[in-house]
């Protein structure tokens, strides 16, 4: 993982450096980018009595200030032209268990793993670039 303060999104890739966002030959694109709220983040740290960085968990994107729709078909604007539409719920893995006994049950209750999304728009984000639903 790695922590950037700008990236360009596209249609085709998803995060530039991500190679899992990436459509595949016949693919759909369904996790293309991961976002996670960080409430939720800080919520599960809370159950599990840890404090772990919250890009161990691999989400692409942090959110602060909206709480991310759990329905698919919606869509997330973040910045001028990012447009996201959320395909299904980041199942939490194995691997959350590893970094804290507890934590992937900590992340299962109401999406709080994060959502996967699909990019309908690229361009380029940032750090405090604004995200709202539309």
């Amino acid at each position: 993982m790695e922590t950037v303060d700008h990236v360009a999104v596209t249609v085709d890739g998803g995060l530039a450096g991500d190679y899992r966002g990436a459509v595949k030959p016949g693919g759909r694109g369904r996790r293309q980018v991961t976002l996670m709220e960080r409430i939720d983040w800080q919520a599960a740290m809370a159950e599990v009595g840890h404090n772990i960085a919250w890009s161990e968990r691999r989400a692409n994107l942090l959110v602060d200030g909206l709480d991310l729709p759990q329905v698919p078909g919606v869509r997330l604007r973040i910045g001028a032209d990012v447009l996201l539409e959320v395909t299904r719920e980041t199942d939490p893995c194995e691997r959350m268990e590893a970094l804290a006994p507890g934590l992937r049950a900590a992340l299962t209750p109401d999406w709080r793993g994060g959502a996967c999304t699909r990019v309908l728009a690229g361009g380029i984000i940032a750090v405090g670039d604004p995200i709202r639903i539309e």
